[in-house]
């Protein structure tokens, strides 16, 4: 397409390729995964804050996870439902929605990471230190856990879209279905020697650093159930580090494959199907696997499901008595 054809604030944005009779069908599953997001995280952190036996620093960490799983969806899904409705020569996006959107991306992909050490961190007090767990995992301390996850991730992605907003553009075109940082500084035909400098030191120390601190807290886990005879914490900590390491294997999978994809243009459909299983299956799992696997959280859901279901049915009764 001309370039002049659009203004140098628009950008054309390449959707899925997928067959026009398949459109109303993705647009139904991915509306219904959107509304299963929004509604099983939000659920979750009102059940956690609504629960004071939920007022544990575990939970508490948790609902960053919720939070971030609700934001980085939001970001991605209602532009993609958007787009699945456009035709392709209708399929646009102006130039700094796109740069707030590859920050939202980069700061939800970000934030897993930092999140998921914090949890990590969490999980190793309350297992090798379990008598000095309330006094170090204060609310203070979590508070200040959460913090700091959420301002190292805005820090590194801050100064990630920040050079690539610097350069010039001489393309209109972004070959994805959504934008990211790769996405916005192949718009430019300058150097981008910077931008891949620091987007390696970027990646390499984000999982780098994510990577090392949950190896060897679940290390150190494994070296304290192997010297401890006690079944019923060996039983403890397989149920609660199993279910972060289940979370955190698909969080860096995904993320390895978006990332070695992206050097290799002609396998772009393959990429788009890891970015969905990044953006959207990903948060859509979380609140099913800690749901389900912690006790607490499932006994309180369960509790609270029956007494609704119950308010139901007496309001029901009510109405037909009358």
């Amino acid at each position: 397409m001309e370039n002049s054809t659009f203004g140098k604030d628009i950008l054309i944005l390449e959707g899925f390729n997928i067959p026009s009779q398949s459109f109303i069908p993705s647009f139904i599953l991915l509306l219904i995964v959107y509304i299963f997001i929004i509604v099983s995280n939000i659920g979750l952190v009102v059940l956690i804050f609504r629960s004071s036996g939920l007022h544990q620093p575990m939970y508490l960490l948790l609902c960053n996870m919720s939070i971030n799983d609700v934001f980085g969806a939001t970001v991605i899904i209602p532009h993609v439902l958007r787009d699945l409705l456009t035709p392709d020569s209708q399929r646009v996006i102006r130039y700094m929605d796109c740069v707030v959107q590859a920050f939202c991306v980069h700061l939800h992909a970000s934030a897993s990471h930092t999140v998921l050490m914090i949890m990590a961190f969490d999980r190793y007090v309350a297992i090798c230190n379990p008598l000095r767990y309330a006094t170090i995992m204060t609310h203070r301390m979590v508070l200040g856990l959460s913090v700091w996850a959420w301002a190292i991730a805005f820090l590194m992605v801050g100064i990630l879209i920040g050079l690539s907003v610097r350069l010039s553009r001489c393309r209109w075109i972004i070959l994805h279905f959504f934008c990211d940082n790769a996405s916005l500084f192949k718009l430019s035909c300058e150097s981008v020697l910077i931008n891949n400098i620091y987007g390696l030191g970027y990646t390499v120390v984000l999982l780098g650093s994510s990577i090392g601190s949950v190896m060897v807290t679940y290390l150190r886990i494994a070296m304290v159930c192997l010297r401890s005879k006690s079944k019923t914490l060996n039983r403890k900590a397989l149920h609660t580090c199993a279910t972060h390491l289940a979370v955190y294997a698909i969080l860096l999978v995904s993320g390895f494959i978006i990332v070695i994809l992206h050097r290799f243009p002609q396998l772009a459909a393959h990429r788009k199907v890891a970015s969905v299983m990044g953006h959207v299956v990903l948060p859509a799992l979380n609140t099913l696997i800690y749901g389900l696997q912690i006790k607490e959280v499932r006994q309180r859901a369960m509790a609270l499901f029956q007494k609704s279901l119950q308010w139901m049915l007496n309001d029901t009764v009510l109405i037909m008595l009358k």
